[in-house]
């Protein structure tokens, strides 16, 4: 058992949010076991890890206090693996300091301790889809689902198995798990589940967090934000700003590029009177392409699984025949739609033609201020170009269409 004692003030916050202390494994160890402790009524530290090899290991950020690692398995947010003997590096992000300093120590140990009871497998999963209400081309389908959650490999509470069945219940197609600055999660979500998981890391700092899909290995959240861009670009894969006006992880990050999606329905969007996200993504790129994230994290508090709900038009008939790859290509086309929940009033781009689904009453409008009235439980408008959403007497947001 080895203990660590030290200090962290506002000037090593100054120098770098990231900092690294040293642990030693020596030739033979097969597990890596750190225990953080402080005052977490003072101050926010995040933990993760890098091997001897400077190969990322796992981040569990503020969420956990100790992390194992071995070859075989590991803590959720971490990943498994050889065991390479030297200084394995515990990171520590400085999310918080008080003007006084934070004093923290670290227990590491190096024996193995026993294996935890692995996540049972998914299991078959009664499908809860309500019957399907939106016009489709021929040989198309849209498909309902959330683009930002998380499970327990980060800050959320449930498994992978039991997102998968939380999903089918709200009566999703897909779900992105997208948890915080790790990949542990990516291989659970290749299983059998009734839902298709599209692999996601939320690439998450002080000073914004973005959406990262595909299954592109891990993005380096230390790295500057156009890197994020060009890494993920370069995989193949897609990155959306996140919540951009959401509090204290509000998007601060200067960007010599746009990337394709923008959160603009998200968790701090309280009040769908306020204007400022439609503002905002006026602002950032009119072109990027609106989704929505919940952003959930558990059943019973804070948001809603499905809440938004983001519809994505897929070339198939059956939901159980999307792809990952097939749901990022109509994302990254924009064939895109928002809506409340999998059964509030949805605005649908189709056969060249804008059609409000279940919106009797309500107002279509866009950035032009162009108004026009929602009659019957389905009307088609001509298109306008550009973002255009729903709205009722209030000037809430009811749903919006890419």
């Amino acid at each position: 058992m080895i203990r660590i004692a030290g200090e962290w003030s506002p000037q090593d916050r100054a120098a770098s949010v990231y900092q690294y202390v040293p642990v030693e494994l020596p030739p033979g160890g097969r597990a890596l076991t750190v225990t953080l402790e402080y005052d977490r009524s003072a101050a926010v530290l995040d933990l993760g890890c890098l091997d001897p090899d400077g190969a990322f290991r796992g981040w569990s950020g503020a969420a956990r206090e100790t992390f194992t690692i071995t070859e075989r398995w590991a803590t959720p947010g971490y990943l498994p693996g050889p065991m390479p003997d030297g200084a394995w590096q515990v990171m520590m992000g400085l999310h918080r300091v008080p003007p006084e300093g934070i004093g923290w120590r670290l227990t590491v140990s190096t024996a193995a301790p026993p294996p935890p009871q692995p996540e049972a497998p998914h299991g078959p999963v009664a499908p809860q889809r309500p019957a399907r209400r939106l016009p489709a081309p021929p040989g198309h389908r849209w498909l309902a689902g959330d683009l930002h959650t998380h499970s327990v490999h980060s800050d959320g509470v449930h498994t992978v198995p039991e997102l998968a069945r939380l999903g089918m219940a709200a009566g999703l197609d897909f779900l992105a798990i997208t948890d915080h600055n790790t990949t542990s999660h990516h291989p659970l979500l290749a299983a059998e589940s009734g839902i298709l998981l599209v692999p996601g890391q939320e690439v998450t700092t002080d000073r914004g967090h973005v959406n990262a899909y595909g299954d592109i290995g891990w993005v380096d959240f230390r790295a500057p934000a156009d890197e994020w861009l060009s890494t993920v670009e370069e995989r193949g894969g897609l990155l959306s700003v996140n919540h951009p006006l959401a509090a204290d992880c509000a998007w601060l990050h200067p960007l010599a590029a746009r990337p394709p999606l923008v959160e603009l329905w998200h968790s701090g969007w309280w009040d769908r009177t306020w204007t400022a996200p439609l503002a905002w993504l006026l602002a950032f790129h009119p072109d990027a392409v609106p989704v929505g994230g919940s952003d959930f994290h558990a059943s019973g508090r804070g948001p809603v699984l499905g809440g938004p709900t983001t519809w994505v038009l897929c070339p198939v008939t059956d939901p159980r025949e999307a792809t990952v790859g097939m749901l990022l290509d109509s994302l990254r086309a924009g064939r895109v739609a928002i809506s409340e929940s999998p059964t509030g009033p949805v605005l649908l781009r189709t056969g060249g033609e804008l059609v409000a689904v279940d919106a009797d009453g309500a107002y279509l409008t866009g950035f032009s201020g162009r108004r026009r009235v929602v009659r019957g439980d389905r009307a088609s408008f001509p298109d306008d170009p550009g973002p255009q959403w729903l709205e009722d007497g209030r000037a809430q947001v009811l749903a919006v269409a890419a």
